[in-house]
């Protein structure tokens, strides 16, 4: 049966709808949706913003973001013109006191024309200084009260610190139900993310060697070749530590190191996580510097081509200790991982763009090969690669052809693109229907977003302390600054090279 036939009528109203990202990621996902038949047959969809224009040019605007960016593009004209016909444009100041009523007219005209109480999903797809003022217009018109009907969307970044997630927390839970609100993490989107959870809990092969006893260590690689492209504002003031390992990469972390769910409800796995986070040892003031590494980019060559020092980017302060580069040492004091190292890195004008977990497993207990039959002899280790090519490796020793024992690596490897053949859907593809639907097994709760600021804060708070001279620098197109490497070495480890940058 088609989903069409299965889903409730839905609207979908997005506030930002003026901007990049409702033009580069919500409307090509919503777009190839419906060419899956993913949506509701009874569907709408409300941009929000301050701008005065009408609905032909919003729906060009939105044309061109599809044609641009959707990875599927427009073939066939007839499409995006039904497509479109669900799109209207709405101006309205969500500062305003007064503002809203048009939106609450807009909505109550489409229920009345399907005949039906719609689902409302309201995406904040906003800057962080406009969310309060959005969630409080829909609380003042009571638009968005229906706990079984009405879900509000929040986009990243959720907070900048602890204190001010936990007041974003609280405001929104005065106004709505902790189960209508969905933190969005566009990360906790993609497919091989998500298959974490499967080649984890749905093959035996696995789990049972998942724990201290068989594994060495884990390294968690997020990689970036661009700079801040037109970001140098909003940048200037996150940085690596609050942009991506907050939120991406400690997420990444819990589904690496979780216990098995009960079952596959939201609540059970997210509870999972959350014990995840709090088993994370502590950050002492006195041992951050040795466990905590940033560094900034200057000046250098990535694939090729000369780039700008962090500090000569658009919008950048000229003496900003902004990190660029942000590598740690974290350990989960939990029976299942207690003196395993998880050793997590990010950074902008890395050598490549990548993303990938590496596990990395002890050495057998007893050599018993010739000297000569092990000179190239490497640990066995799992990669999950997350992007840019989706897939799981895993590294195996095998005896080279020829008549003397020699050994070698191999990979045993699994593709997404060879194994199924069909293009995976983007990040936000699944998470705005599973929005649809109403499952919050990817989105993130109040209790989550705050327990993973808890574990930066320590880091957070001594980085701002620390003169702007002890600061590390690394040239673009490096793997960044040498007091990463060091920070591994002193537990006889080194970084993996990531495997699709061999």
């Amino acid at each position: 049966m088609p989903q069409t036939a299965t889903l409730a009528p839905t609207i979908v109203v997005i506030f930002g709808g003026g901007g990049d990202l409702t033009q580069r990621k919500l409307i090509p996902a919503l777009y190839n949706l419906r060419l899956d038949r993913q949506l509701p047959e009874r569907f709408a969809i409300v941009g929000v913003a301050r701008r005065q224009i009408d609905n032909e040019s919003f729906r060009q605007r939105l044309r061109q973001g599809v044609a641009w960016f959707s990875r599927r593009g427009i073939e066939d004209e007839s499409d995006w013109n039904e497509f479109a016909a669900t799109i209207s444009y709405l101006s309205e100041d969500v500062s305003n006191p007064a503002s809203g009523l048009v939106l609450s007219t807009c909505l109550q005209k489409i229920e009345e024309e399907w005949g039906v109480r719609a689902n409302r999903i309201y995406y904040l797809a906003v800057p962080p200084a406009m969310m309060k003022p959005a969630a409080a217009m829909l609380q003042r018109l009571g638009v968005c009260r229906d706990c079984a009907h009405d879900r509000l969307v929040v986009e990243k970044p959720f907070g900048r610190d602890l204190a001010s997630a936990r007041d974003l927390n609280q405001f929104l839970g005065e106004m709505f139900v902790e189960s209508q609100i969905y933190r969005i993490d566009h990360y906790l989107g993609k497919e091989t993310v998500q298959n974490i959870l499967a080649f984890r809990f749905a093959n035996s092969l696995f789990e049972p060697i998942w724990n201290r006893h068989y594994i060495d260590q884990v390294q968690i690689t997020v990689a970036e070749t661009v700079g801040v492209e037109d970001r140098g504002d909003y940048y200037d003031q996150s940085g690596a530590l609050r942009d991506m390992v907050q939120n991406h990469l400690l997420q990444v972390l819990c589904l690496v190191a979780m216990e098995p769910p009960i079952s596959f409800d939201a609540d059970d796995i997210r509870n999972k996580k959350v014990d995840v986070l709090r088993a994370i040892r502590p950050f002492r003031p006195e041992e951050i510097h040795r466990v905590a590494v940033r560094g900034q980019y200057r000046r250098g060559t990535v694939l090729g081509k000369a780039v700008p020092g962090y500090r000569e980017e658009s919008s950048v302060a000229p003496d900003s200790t902004t990190e660029t580069y942000a590598a740690f040492t974290f350990h989960i004091d939990n029976w299942r991982w207690h003196g395993v190292p998880f050793y997590l890195r990010t950074g902008k004008r890395l050598p490549a763009k990548v993303s990938e977990v590496s596990i990395l497993f002890h050495s057998p207990p007893h050599q018993f090969f010739p000297s000569a039959a092990v000179e190239s002899w490497q640990p066995n280790r799992i990669v999950i690669r997350i992007q840019p090519e989706e897939g799981i490796g895993t590294r195996i020793q095998v005896k080279q052809p020829g008549t003397r024992m020699l050994l070698g690596s191999a990979e045993m490897r699994f593709r997404y693109h060879e194994a199924f053949r069909t293009p995976a859907p983007e990040a936000y593809e699944t998470l705005l229907l599973d929005v649809i639907r109403g499952d919050a097994t990817l989105f993130m709760r109040a209790d989550q977003i705050e327990c993973a600021w808890q574990v930066v804060t320590p880091i957070l708070e001594a980085w701002e302390s620390v003169p702007a001279t002890d600061f590390s620098e690394y040239v673009a197109g490096t793997w960044g600054p040498e007091s990463a490497d060091l920070m591994v070495a002193r537990q006889r480890h080194s970084w993996l090279q990531p495997t699709t940058a061999e």
